[in-house]
């Protein structure tokens, strides 16, 4: 749930002793089922409202139950926390914290650890009845010590058992009750953080999850000989703190919507679930349809009635609504449609991250289909692009897309709370009688805009087609309406790139390279750029919102940087392979569109890891690209 940020506030637990540092990257990793999120995220919580920076990213398995004690099966969190804003993932983790010492080794092959870095392991292996796997506990601490991590050995079982009958279900507070005087966390905020978790519970499990807490507090005060403290950001702006989804579930209720028809699909079901839960308190409606197709027909009816709807999926999910996505621009009828970007093609990586829609939303439709594209880069936008994206829908009579991912979607992030604005919200419907002489498509000549008609309103009442059709909404085949029906709807989309500033540009406005971003990419992108450009690297970025139509002006901002090269989360051939020729080679997808657009030889880096890029791996493309040792 979102929650409220207070700051200033400095723990009453600080210990003196403790090493004051400017941020660390904390990682929880369990079997799937074990609570390593909630866990992270609870201390994420903590740590945004006592006023530090924090991003979160989660760790999760394809598979809905791994086998357990899995290498691949790993499930859990990454936590980033500091003394300025964070704005993505970071590099390597710092202290890591394992309930089995198999799930480190899904992350040590994703390189997401250093030498240096703290382990924290659950000791019960060690004693297992299982000669197996107490063989593969001392084999892997061994091998542990040998990378360099720091390994120490945590009794947790031991500790949990002696308040709740079943570790596996309290494990996950005793760690953040460790976690909190680790990093001299406020133990009220913790206890208020649970309850806030276990509200809906009995007071016997919220009781027995506090003691948890405690008993991990106080164990690690009593045997651990570190502990850190990350100094809060100075700020008396108010703050809420949230994950992606959260935020656009949010953007729907602040935008004045009233409709939400979905299906479940991840990564994109939880904003549905947070819709569910608290939509039909401000009027709201939650539709879930029997399939995507289902869905996004529903969306289309509700707002064809005069209430723009709202339908939230991910790239399978696009896939099925291609024909009424058509129909919808066809036929004018504005529409929202949130896209959480998952791994593909297929099913993919389901719960990995990617940016591979881009493509699909643009040019997924037969025809001439253009339409309004926007790409969320930080938690918060995804909370007002919701808002915008309702207002573009009914301006241009028009399906509008936003797009964000499973970075956006699971990371939490704090952020200042916004302040309602009534042009947020929706007018009411228009029933004043429809003048006789408008008709119902009476396209501007020089805008393509058109007002819509009702239904209800009186003299309102035509025809709504997904057949070519002429002004008056009457089917046509007559080849110059069809011509002049088809420029006009494209016409709209050119008067709305014309109220667009060009992008911001990081940097210098010259240089030897360019690069340029969309979507959770930023925070990395531009964390990286900075570390280069403090090496005197001549280096900038920009960063695209409006994937269509494009922001006004790249071709002036290209012209002046010496190389260009996008960097995305999604396939591109590596360039080096010689199996890959200048005509054979596949761009990354902003690339490719850019190439398209601007004749400019824009190059890419990407890739289909399935893991947010970290700013050091961005910083060794940016100086492989100039050549820089």
């Amino acid at each position: 749930m979102v929650d409220s940020v207070e700051v200033k506030e400095m723990p009453p637990e600080q210990n003196s002793k403790a090493v004051v540092i400017g941020e660390h990257i904390v990682e929880i990793v369990s079997d799937s089922g074990e609570g390593a999120q909630k866990c992270g995220q609870s201390f994420a919580a903590i740590s945004a409202k006592m006023g530090n920076g924090v991003w979160t990213v989660e760790i999760i398995p394809a598979e809905i139950q791994p086998p357990a004690r899995s290498r691949a099966g790993a499930s859990g969190i990454r936590i980033r926390i500091g003394s300025k804003k964070i704005t993505n993932t970071g590099n390597e983790a710092d202290l890591v914290v394992a309930l089995n010492e198999q799930v480190p080794y899904g992350r040590i092959d994703q390189k997401a650890y250093h030498e240096g870095t703290i382990m924290l392991i659950e000791n019960k292996w060690r004693t297992d009845d299982s000669e197996y796997i107490r063989n593969q506990y001392s084999d892997a601490l061994v091998d542990f010590k040998n990378r360099g991590y720091k390994v120490l050995e945590i009794p947790m079982e031991e500790e949990c058992l002696k308040i709740v009958k079943n570790a596996r279900k309290g494990k996950n507070m005793w760690v953040l009750g460790m976690l909190v005087f680790i990093y001299s966390r406020s133990i009220e905020k913790g206890e208020a953080q649970i309850r806030n978790i276990f509200r809906k519970k009995s007071d016997a499990i919220i009781n027995s999850n506090i003691q948890l807490f405690h008993s991990g507090y106080d164990w690690a005060q009593e045997n651990l000989d570190f502990q850190f403290d990350i100094p809060v950001i100075e700020s008396d702006e108010e703050l809420v703190v949230m994950s992606g989804n959260e935020a656009l579930a949010m953007g729907v209720l602040a935008s004045g919507m009233e409709v939400c028809s979905m299906y479940p699909i991840t990564p994109a079901t939880s904003a549905s679930h947070l819709l569910a839960e608290i939509f039909s308190k401000s009027g709201g409606l939650i539709h879930q349809a029997e399939d995507e197709i289902a869905a996004i027909g529903f969306a289309i009816g509700a707002s064809y009635a005069g209430k723009t709807a709202v339908t939230i999926t991910s790239g399978p999910g696009i896939a099925l609504k291609t024909e009424f996505l058509g129909l919808a621009t066809m036929a004018e009828i504005p529409l929202v449609v949130i896209d959480v970007q998952r791994g593909g093609p297929s099913t993919g990586l389901p719960t990995k991250v990617e940016q591979g829609d881009l493509l699909a939303v643009l040019y997924g439709q037969p025809g001439a289909v253009p339409k309004i594209i926007l790409a969320a880069a930080t938690i918060e936008e995804c909370f007002h692009f919701v808002i915008l994206a309702r207002k573009l829908a009914e301006a241009f009579r028009t399906p509008v897309y936003v797009l964000s991912d499973t970075n956006l979607a699971t990371g939490q992030q704090p952020f200042p709370r916004p302040k309602i604005k009534k042009d947020w919200f929706a007018p009411p419907i228009d029933q004043s009688p429809w003048k006789e002489d408008v008709k119902p498509y009476q396209w501007d000549e020089k805008t393509g805009l058109s007002k819509r008609p009702i239904p209800g309103q009186a003299g309102g009442q035509h025809t709504v087609t997904g057949l070519a059709h002429n002004r008056n909404s009457q089917v046509s085949y007559i080849p110059e309406e069809n011509q002049e029906s088809s420029e006009l709807r494209s016409r709209k989309f050119a008067s709305f790139q014309k109220t667009l500033n060009p992008p911001i540009i990081n940097g210098k406005e010259k240089g030897d390279l360019l690069i340029v971003g969309w979507g959770s990419t930023l925070g990395a992108i531009e964390e990286a750029v900075g570390l280069a450009q403090k090496e005197g690297i001549q280096v900038s970025s920009i960063h695209l919102r409006f994937m269509s139509p494009f922001q006004p002006g790249l071709d002036d901002i290209f012209k002046n940087f010496k190389q260009v090269m996008t960097i995305e989360i999604n396939y591109s051939d590596n360039k080096d392979n010689p199996q890959f020729t200048s005509s054979s080679r596949r761009y990354s997808q902003l690339a490719w569109v850019l190439r398209a657009r601007t004749l400019v030889d824009v190059d890419c880096y990407s890739n289909v890891e399935g893991q947010p890029l970290s700013p050091n791996r961005i910083l060794g493309v940016i100086k492989n690209k100039l050549g820089i040792k």
